[in-house]
């Protein structure tokens, strides 16, 4: 039955779906992708194209390095992310022929000057004494030795961190590639249907859209910005804090760079992308062409040569952003079988969504030391009161 008959039909049965996942963006397409993987019957409501997708603003790196300062978990989760996206890239490329372009060969954070060398180097004692955290081998070099990596860097580099776990991948065609798994496992797609609202009768959940109700046994909200309006419809809090990001991209050059930055990487194509803003507004109509420019200025001085290169694209985007930076995980109380997921690293924690968060949901219960660490009830007041105070 394709997707429009299904549909039609909704009304006639009891429950279409064992799951309806709110949000087709990178992070709800991983965790639905994961549980077509598992045999379930999955549907995935979306806005579609018109949405601001967090995925435009993002910069595509699986990045280890500096997560996690205040809280330690969140290193031993990102690392064990890190450790998966192999074998997430080989599933999807078996799955669907598509190369998703992933490179994991190390990164760095480079420092311009000696002040900057110094305040990365107090930041990495800072994530190494934090007890719990992984070790994750983040190190401080030298200029003279991240020369020999990369050898193009400018005279103003005074060294920075390097963590060989971290690396970057085609985000757009990982998007492609869990979108075309969705057509094998027989997941259903749906754009244009925001969900209005979200009622739970009988032990089924029913979801309203502009094109009709829709039935699932368990919901998963993983609808960036726009949790922070469903979550409490199914009694979860999801605090959002989002922001604005610009990116800059160069025309294609020689390859230059064999390992991505914090804010430049050379993609697979040969472009070069630029990106390391943050402004506290949701407006991404206009750029502001003073930020574009800081960026572009410090990129020429950590690589002079791209002073010669043209900027071929300019954007901003809407990043999804949890009010402490932190991912939000939980499950409801009052409303059993309804999940939330928000963070900011769609692309970095992809893996961990599609083989970890789907299983658990299929399952039925996230497990306690995920809830434990990533509960919206860090956050105190009186919406995380509403989610049964766990």
């Amino acid at each position: 039955m394709d997707a429009g008959s299904r549909e039609e039909n909704a009304s006639k049965r009891k429950s279409d779906y064992d799951v309806a996942v709110v949000g087709g963006g990178l992070l709800g397409s991983a965790i639905a992708w994961g549980l077509g993987r598992l045999g379930k019957t999955v549907a995935v409501l979306d806005e579609g194209d018109i949405t601001k997708r967090a995925s435009r603003a993002n910069f595509a790196l699986v990045w280890v390095q500096s997560k996690g300062l205040g809280m330690p978990a969140y290193t031993v989760w990102t690392v064990r992310a890190s450790g998966a996206w192999g074998r997430l890239a080989a599933e999807l490329k078996q799955q669907t022929g598509l190369d998703v372009s992933l490179q994991q060969n190390g990164g760095f954070h480079l420092t311009l000057g000696e002040d900057e060398f110094g305040q990365r180097t107090e930041l990495v004692k800072r994530m190494h004494n934090q007890v719990g955290a992984a070790d994750y081998k983040m190190e401080m070099m030298p200029a003279s030795e991240v020369k020999k990596a990369l050898p193009l860097i400018g005279p103003e580099v005074s060294g920075g961190s390097y963590c060989p776990l971290d690396g970057h991948v085609n985000s757009l065609r990982t998007f492609r590639a869990f979108h075309t798994g969705f057509k094998a496992f027989g997941i259903d797609y749906f754009p244009e249907r925001p969900v209005s609202a979200i009622t739970k009768s009988g032990g089924e959940f029913r979801l309203a859209t502009p094109k009709g109700e829709l039935r699932a046994a368990k919901v998963v909200l993983a609808a960036g910005n726009a949790n922070q309006t469903l979550a409490p419809m199914v009694g979860l809090y999801a605090p959002m804090g989002p922001t604005r990001g610009q990116i800059v991209v160069t025309e294609r050059t020689v390859p230059f760079l064999p390992h991505p930055l914090t804010t430049i990487r050379q993609t697979d194509e040969g472009t070069v992308m630029i990106g390391d803003s943050k402004e506290d507004e949701l407006d991404d109509r206009a750029l502001k062409h003073s930020i574009s420019a800081v960026m572009a200025d410090r990129a020429q001085r950590t690589f002079p040569h791209l002073a010669r290169l043209n900027v071929v694209r300019s954007w901003a985007g809407i990043r999804v952003m949890p009010r402490d930076g932190f991912p939000i995980y939980d499950q409801s109380e009052t409303h059993p079988g309804a999940f939330v997921a928000c963070c900011h690293s769609g692309v970095t924690l992809a893996s961990n969504h599609a083989f970890e968060i789907a299983r658990m949901v299929a399952q039925g219960a996230l497990e306690p030391e995920l809830v434990g660490a990533f509960s919206a009830s860090r956050f105190g007041g009186a919406g995380a009161a509403n989610n049964g105070g766990y």
